[in-house]
């Protein structure tokens, strides 16, 4: 407690004790008044009644809640020294299996984070182009056979499939290829990981530790097949390094470049490290990406002006029945607007919660070591006071100057969907080059005729600790 110790009983920094928020209960606090699927919007609520500092409590967690973008920012790119994953989130991921770089902290992360930037660095995604092409044109075939039949398209699912096919070729150098597949394959179990880990991270109590075999045999199913794939990706990549040992020392993707430096005498890397970043990997890769996608190809369609500019610049640029080239691509400066805007009203990560690694003072606010701080990422990038008409899709905001790279104002200060600071998303740039690619093909080769849910109800969020839309089901016409 030095810093705080240190601070003069008349300082007018202040002490959670001294922040409001909503009653709560006694032993439960505000339990009861969240669900986990909608805790972001619970807590945005919040925001507008008590401003952007407060405080709730899960049973005997209290929780400090931000979202003042200066403060969050600060915390941010005060990692991995000042602010660091919850102890609960390191402690869940491991025991789910994938103690990878998003859940490690300190030494660890440090290990980790230099090898896992070097395969997603923007040469590697370069050099990775030709297949990214190759997976959108499989891609492109089956929205093809789904508009040419009439069917609708479950549009998180495809997207999931196309994502992870994108993934396990770049980081893994496989090509598992479940967009050509009538089984859900690999997805069908990533997609309970998630929501699991979400529940452990928010539960009064870690429950699961005591009850572990009784507490949900059917994850454990999952966790089993998942961690088979894993090893068979490691396997393969193993084969690889025995067959070219020159990979040992120029890796051609993230899974050789892992072994490698594992199989290195004195090496500090684990078996864990491997395989907990390779089941990162894939639910990275799988989840945060295509849930933009649902996002953003729902708000062209509720936006059909801003369809058709975007759909004129892919014309223009790449031309009917083809694809972008990886320089192409850089210049669809509209469509990546439109990425940029979509983030910003439906960040997939919408809430980040950070622990305090060391006593310190953030915004006026002291924050003692341990303290569990919740992160609200939307409240700013829709508060009229940093974009004018904020609830508003407008992809144009983004293109001042020369382009979303130099965005105008302090937007991206604001706005920041991959995070900021030391931990920053390593996998940007493979994102935006998928998202522009999927954009770009749909764009060009079809009309959206309809995106809506089954039952014609109004979209909703589902926090999972990503966010996706729920439900979404899209309609396509061949473009003509």
């Amino acid at each position: 407690m030095a810093i705080i110790d240190e601070l003069r009983a008349d300082s007018p920094v202040r002490r959670i004790r001294d922040l409001p928020g909503p009653r709560g209960l006694p032993m439960l606090g505000n339990a009861l008044q969240i669900q986990r699927e909608r805790l972001h919007r619970t807590a945005e609520q919040w925001a507008r009644e008590y401003g952007e500092v407060f405080r709730f409590r899960i049973g005997s967690r209290e929780f400090v809640v931000v979202s003042n973008p200066e403060m969050v920012a600060t915390m941010l790119r005060d990692r991995p020294d000042g602010f660091q994953r919850t102890d609960r989130l390191n402690a869940a991921a491991r025991e789910l299996g994938f103690s990878g770089l998003f859940s490690a902290n300190g030494e660890e992360w440090k290990r980790q984070r230099p090898m896992v930037l070097r395969g997603l660095d923007p040469a590697h995604i370069k050099a990775f182009h030709p297949t990214l092409v190759k997976v959108t044109q499989r891609f492109e075939r089956r929205w093809r056979n789904a508009a040419g039949a009439g069917r609708a398209i479950d549009l998180q699912s495809d997207l999931m499939r196309y994502t992870v096919d994108v993934t396990a070729g770049l980081a893994f150098g496989t090509d598992i290829n479940t967009v050509e597949s009538d089984d859900e394959i690999i997805q069908k179990h990533l997609d309970k990981l998630l929501p699991a880990l979400f529940k452990r991270v928010l539960s009064p109590l870690p429950h699961w530790l005591w009850v572990r075999r009784r507490a949900d045999p059917a994850l454990g199913e999952h966790l089993r097949a998942l961690r088979s794939a894993v090893d068979g990706f490691i396997a393969g990549a193993r084969l690889r390094l025995a067959d070219q040992p020159q990979l040992r020392e120029r890796p051609g993707n993230l899974i050789e470049a892992m072994v490698a430096e594992r199989d290195r005498p004195g090496s500090a890397l684990t078996d864990e490290d491997v395989s907990g970043n390779v089941l990162t990997m894939l639910l990275a890769g799988e989840d945060t990406t295509a849930n933009t996608l649902a996002w953003m190809i729902w708000l062209l369609h509720c936006h059909p002006e801003v369809a058709q500019r975007a759909a004129e610049e892919v014309r223009s640029m790449v031309g009917e029945g083809s694809h972008p080239t990886h320089e192409q691509l850089g210049q669809l400066d509209f469509v990546e607007a439109c990425v940029h805007e979509t983030m910003r009203l439906k960040p997939v990560a919408p809430i980040i919660i950070q622990q305090v690694v060391r006593d310190t003072v953030v915004g006026g606010l002291a924050l003692p070591a341990g303290t569990p701080v919740m992160c609200l990422m939307r409240p700013a990038a829709v508060d009229a006071a940093h974009f004018p008409d904020p609830q508003a899709f407008r992809p144009e905001r983004w293109l001042a100057g020369d382009g979303p790279a130099r965005a105008a104002g302090s937007a991206k200060r604001v706005a920041m969907p991959f995070g900021a600071g030391p931990r920053t998303c390593p996998g940007r740039y493979l994102a935006l080059s998928e998202m522009k690619m999927v954009a770009a093909m749909l764009l060009g080769a079809f009309e959206i005729a309809d995106v809506s849910t089954a039952d014609g109800t109004e979209v909703q969020e589902r926090l999972a600790l990503t966010m996706s839309p729920v439900g979404l089901k899209l309609r396509l016409r061949v473009r003509k």
